[in-house]
């Protein structure tokens, strides 16, 4: 439309200007001679080819038409001053420039069209009243002859003007009936229920879709018809989206149930009526819009409802999966607690009474086979209490049950105590054990059992994975807020398709039946959940055939987790204790 309103704006001057072009010879052949001044007018006549271009090069319809109205109420005053003022043949032209203007279709642009003119008509009229005007020439036609030529050429021109008018109009009428036509196609035939609410809620339009979704056709929904199918629990949800979407100038959604008309049915009192769910996003329509605190409300809302009865089927599925799951989870923890408790009890006695047969403490076995048995036995227990004791821990962790006992320590001792715990282990197995740790260490503030536990399973790692001649360093450092605690040892090392799964429960990197290491694959699980209970992590990194770091990063001042609650496994001694007083 805006580009037919400039076709038909610069047309309209090209021809202007061009019978003015035309009709110079004819003026020749009349007045005979033209003057300087009546020179200059006719230039002034070629003037509209010059506003077409500006318009052609600006696309300034508003303007080039301000400038139009402008300089024919210019022209028109001028040309009639030279041919008689108020009694010129020209005067009828000045009845064309607000109709001319009209076809801006800028209200604006039509006032100031029209003070023009009448400004144009009072100076012609001071002009004659104060006698100011030059003499009229005399032309060879009669005066009524000009005049009804200067009535027709205007009324020809204001005639175009009309036809042009009525072009743009029915321009405008044919592009709202298609856009019309275009939006209900697509309202018919989308497969998401439309409709129009008033600032009430009520509502004003329903597409149908209707029928598809709640098995109703439009009319029934009209006014308060929709509302009365929502249901009573979510109405509220439905009346907040709309008031909140017609307050706030924001799209808004919600989720509710809707009465939905069983198939084959007249009314929803014919049959029982079956809930499903929908989701309505809505939109505001505000016409009248103000900045600030004015801000009007929306006069109506738009809303766009889909039927989502399936997808919530698939969520409460998905729910009661993962309810499923959770339980399967807490029960397969408890059992591995219970289990845990229970074969500890024998292990116990296990191993307090094969090392009463190895140290021999009532008496001599008689043959050393026995006192190689009893100590198998109790290798073979102690291994066997260790598996057990680190499921116990991994089940209390995963449970959240278990304790965290902050105390502030010296991290250094922390690593030479450990570190001589292990060290028998490690010249064992010809390993060097060293420690580096750094000066000046702040105490750290933390549970210092859990502490020891994590870095005692990281060292049986190390020397687990380390060759003979192998060397292990153990190390302690500050960085920023954080204290880390690093074992490093140039083992073996780990396959990176394999260290992201470490940490994990029963996950090994060598998880073959005839792997060469023993181990239930829960050091590391244990040490890194012990790790997250003090707010801190444990980090892996490695190098297959080069090596692995493991470091725990702590707070220095840790904040345990919050609900967990536990009591740290028995030991051996205290077994022994009860198997010597004849207990258990």
């Amino acid at each position: 439309m805006t580009q037919a309103r400039h076709q038909s704006f610069i047309a309209s001057h090209l021809i202007g200007g061009l019978l003015a072009i035309c009709v110079f010879p004819v003026y020749l052949a009349v007045v005979g001679q033209p003057s300087l001044v009546s020179a200059l007018v006719f230039v002034w006549f070629l003037s509209p080819i010059a506003i077409a271009l500006f318009l052609s090069r600006t696309g300034r319809l508003a303007a080039a038409h301000f400038i139009s109205a402008a300089n024919l109420a210019g022209l028109v005053t001028v040309s009639a001053g030279l041919t008689g003022g108020l009694t010129s043949f020209l005067i009828p032209w000045m009845i064309v420039v607000p109709l001319e203007a009209a076809l801006s279709s800028d209200r604006r642009v039509v006032l100031s069209a029209i003070v023009i003119a009448l400004l144009g008509l009072v100076l012609l009229g001071l002009g004659t009243a104060l006698d100011l005007l030059p003499t009229a020439p005399v032309f060879a036609l009669d005066p009524a002859v000009l005049t009804l030529l200067g009535s027709l050429s205007a009324i020809a021109y204001a005639g175009g003007l009309a036809i042009s008018v009525q072009i743009i109009h029915r321009g405008s009428e044919q592009v709202i009936r298609a856009g019309e036509r275009r939006y209900r196609l697509l309202a018919e035939n989308a497969t998401d229920m439309i409709t129009r609410h008033d600032a009430r809620g009520d509502v004003l339009f329903a597409s149908i879709a209707s029928r598809q979704i709640l098995g109703a056709p439009p009319d029934d929904l009209f006014g308060k018809g929709l509302f009365e199918r929502v249901h009573v629990a979510d109405r509220p949800a439905y009346l907040n989206a709309l008031s909140r979407c017609a307050g706030g100038h924001a799209a808004v959604s919600a989720e509710f149930r809707v009465k939905r008309r069983p198939a084959g049915s007249g009314t929803l009192s014919d049959g029982p009526a079956e809930y499903g769910w929908v989701e309505m996003r809505c939109r505001p329509i505000v016409r009248n819009r103000l900045s600030g605190a004015g801000a009007r409300a929306a006069d109506e809302v738009v809303a766009v409802t889909r039927d989502i009865t399936e997808r919530k089927a698939q969520e409460a599925e998905v729910l009661r999966a993962r309810d499923e799951a959770e339980s399967a989870s807490r029960a397969k923890t408890q059992f591995l607690a219970n289990m845990s408790h229970e074969l500890r009890t024998p292990l116990n006695a296990i191993i307090g009474f094969s090392e009463i047969l190895n140290r021999e403490l009532y008496g001599r076995l008689g043959e050393d086979r026995y006192r190689d048995y009893a100590r198998l036995i109790q290798e073979s227990g102690e291994h066997l209490l260790s598996v057990v004791n680190g499921i116990l821990d991994m089940s209390k962790i995963e449970a959240g049950k278990f304790t965290i006992v902050v105390e502030p320590f010296d991290v250094a001792d922390l690593v030479q105590s450990s570190c001589e715990l292990m060290r028998h282990g490690a010249e064992q197995r010809s390993v060097s054990l060293e420690t580096d740790v750094a000066a000046g260490l702040p105490e750290l503030v933390a549970d210092k059992r859990v502490c020891k536990q994590m870095l005692l399973n990281l060292l049986s790692n190390a020397i687990k994975f380390t060759e003979a001649e192998g060397r292990i360093t153990v190390g302690a450092r500050r960085t920023g807020e954080l204290i880390e605690i690093v074992v490093a040892d140039d083992g073996i090392g780990i396959a990176d398709e394999d260290l992201a799964k470490l940490g994990k429960p029963f996950v090994q990197a060598e998880s073959s039946y005839d792997r060469s290491y023993e181990g239930a694959g829960l050091g590391l699980s244990v040490v890194k959940g012990l790790a997250r209970l003090h707010g801190g992590e444990l980090d892996l990194q490695s190098e297959l055939g080069r090596g692995t770091t493991a470091t725990i990063r702590l707070p220095v001042v840790c904040k345990p987790v919050e609900g967990r609650s536990g009591e740290p496994p028995s030991t051996a001694d205290n077994v022994l204790r009860l198997a010597e007083t004849g207990t258990g």
